[in-house]
């Protein structure tokens, strides 16, 4: 029994979450295409982009799909069990004129249907019939589309000849390499994705940096005030800097923009939405910010933990001080 082929199908649907602009950009990345081509799949017309695939293969096809946010389904191909090569079962009546023809010495002109014994030339259209039957070979070939009635009632943008100059031909490449499963990490950017673990871990690790500046300033006001201004100016600068960016990819990953950080110097409010952005899960699976962030390793989990119990220390300290002034000393 032949095995099921199967057709990957595309009318320009998205996946939720992901805009038209952040899926063509994907998927001018997954098929090595220019975004100008990638536009012509965006037309609402059904387009194939694979055909003849296994399941397992066009199961695959449809999750690199997916990972770029484009919303692709599968479908029977039908055409690709179409053949024109007779097998045991068919009746010898049903082959063509000119196969019936040639079993009984005479041929039939592939022009003009004209039959007459065997012969180079046509009697009745003058055509010479290996020259005739090889330009036909040199045309190009259209691909044949089996369409429902419902489909067949507009052109089908799948029925495009695959030629060099159809926007259409990138996609028909094979998808061997998917978009990456882990998205790249840096400190120093607004782009990407960063965990609830990996952005506690670079808080910690950049307070840290901030109290070595402090004490460097430190050491610069004893030399000269100027040099310690500076030394502060430049900590100062560089701690906000980092901060906005790992924070914004902290938002990233859960699916918000990073303008929402601006929220964190409200009172109150900017508390509250600073605990969410600790405690709030990321996305799993890549959104319109990208692939999701590689898995945590056990530094990241130990750094973690610290700022976690560097953070608990200092709000118990912040609310029991006050109570302990009153067991101090005087100094007065």
């Amino acid at each position: 029994m032949t095995e099921a082929l199967f057709k990957v199908v595309f009318t320009g649907e998205l996946l939720p979450g992901f805009t038209a602009d952040t899926v063509k950009e994907n998927l001018a990345k997954l098929f090595k295409s220019d975004i100008e081509k990638i536009d012509a799949l965006f037309t609402g017309k059904q387009v194939v982009l694979k055909r003849e695939l296994k399941d397992a293969d066009a199961d695959k096809y449809l999750a690199a799909l997916r990972s770029t946010g484009a919303l692709a389904r599968k479908e029977s191909d039908l055409a690709a069990h179409l053949s024109l090569v007779a097998t045991e079962g068919h009746d010898k009546k049903a082959l063509p004129a000119a196969a019936q023809s040639a079993t009984r010495g005479v041929m039939t002109c592939p022009k003009c249907g004209h039959e007459q014994a065997k012969s180079a030339e046509c009697a009745a259209c003058g055509v010479i019939i290996e020259k005739f039957i090889a330009r036909q070979a040199l045309l190009p070939k259209v691909e044949v589309v089996v369409a429902s009635a419902a489909e067949a009632s507009e052109p089908d943008a799948a029925a495009v000849p695959a030629t060099a100059s159809s926007p259409y031909t990138p996609p028909l490449a094979s998808v061997t390499e998917n978009l990456p499963e882990f998205g790249e990490l840096k400190v120093f950017t607004t782009q990407g994705r960063v965990g609830r673990l990996r952005y506690m871990a670079w808080s910690f690790s950049l307070g840290l940096l901030v109290a070595a500046a402090v004490i460097l300033s430190i050491a610069g006001y004893a030399i000269t005030p100027a040099l310690g201004f500076l030394l502060g100016g430049v900590a100062t600068i560089g701690f906000i800097v980092a901060g906005v960016m790992i924070g914004v990819q902290r938002l990233h990953d859960v699916g918000w923009s990073g303008w929402l950080l601006l929220l964190t110097i409200v009172p109150i409010l900017g508390f509250v939405f600073y605990l969410l952005m600790l405690f709030m899960p990321g996305a799993i699976a890549a959104n319109r910010y990208g692939a999701p962030p590689p898995e945590n390793s056990t530094s990241v989990k130990v750094l973690a933990g610290l700022f976690i119990l560097g953070q608990v220390l200092a709000l118990y300290f912040s609310f029991i001080s006050p109570d302990l002034q009153q067991y101090l000393p005087n100094q007065q």
